[in-house]
């Protein structure tokens, strides 16, 4: 089967066509085909388009644990970036529809930038989830490995945990992730941002993201670390979040609707060998 790879600011994804599979992959081979050394190696698989009775086109979304997953803001540019390379698109806006809603995407001319309405940010805890009564998940603690942290939640179509600590790291990200990630109060697990507000225009992520890792750039965690931060009175509505693959503009609507702009590369192409999954 053909695939195409692409990255957004590091953060890389494989996009196959599902009309090429006489059947669906299953989460074995989606977990071989993400492998750095046993297969091609990437952050998850964008399967589409597929038909969409609401928009123009349909997508899917796996991590590379084989798990599916609702949205993804780079993954969004980089699938819409794959059919503006297929002319499946030009430089007019179209709709795309995930698990986690439908979005409007604009590729800029010449294909390297991409814009795309991700949706509304909520903090609401039934929407998120997280445990607990009713409420907006906002400036909340806890607690991992003894020390105590604040956090807030949010989801643009999936969950996010927006942990504002001292000091932002990568090392931090990496070793205290993974235990947010899970933990019990997040019912489907949880994408999780430690935030450095910077300024009212600027501010600095290192993410965990569920099913993958450490990752050097998230398009979703971007708008939910930069909706958090206006919503705490810390940023204006025009926010440039700066993550350690390279910066995303995130635009917050009164409403908290959001708009994401940031850089796709084409990587390469090719096909996978069916000796790959034996």
């Amino acid at each position: 089967m053909e695939f195409h790879k692409y990255q957004a600011l590091g953060n890389d994804y494989i996009v196959i066509d599902p009309t090429q599979l006489s059947a669906a992959l299953t989460p074995e081979q989606i977990i071989r085909i993400c492998h750095p050394h046993l297969g091609v190696g990437s952050d998850g698989i964008l399967m589409g388009p597929y038909k969409s009775e609401n928009s123009d086109f349909g997508l899917r979304l796996f991590n590379p644990d084989g798990s599916e997953f609702e949205k993804s803001g780079n993954g969004l540019r980089i699938f819409s970036r794959y059919l503006f390379d297929r002319s499946l698109v030009q430089t007019e806006e179209f709709n795309i529809d995930t698990p986690g809603g439908i979005v409007r995407a604009l590729v800029h001319p010449g294909g390297h930038t991409v814009s795309v309405e991700m949706g509304q940010v909520s903090f609401d805890s039934t929407k998120i989830p997280v445990t607990g009564p009713v409420r907006e998940v906002l400036n909340e603690t806890i607690s991992v490995a003894g020390q105590d942290y604040r956090y807030c939640a949010a989801t643009i179509g999936n969950p996010h945990c927006i942990v504002l600590p001292d000091q932002v790291t990568a090392k931090l990200a990496r070793n205290i992730g993974p235990a947010i990630e899970t933990a019990a109060r997040f019912p489907n697990r949880t994408n999780v941002q430690f935030m450095e507000i910077i300024d009212s225009n600027n501010i600095r992520i290192e993410i965990w993201e569920r099913g993958v890792g450490y990752t050097l750039a998230s398009g979703s965690s971007s708008c939910a670390a930069a909706a958090v931060a206006h919503r705490l009175g810390y940023c204006d509505q025009q926010i440039m979040v700066h993550c350690a693959g390279g910066d995303i503009e995130i635009r917050i609507d009164p409403d908290f609707s959001i708009t994401m702009t940031g850089a796709v590369n084409k990587i390469c192409e090719g096909e996978l060998a069916p000796e790959m999954f034996t």
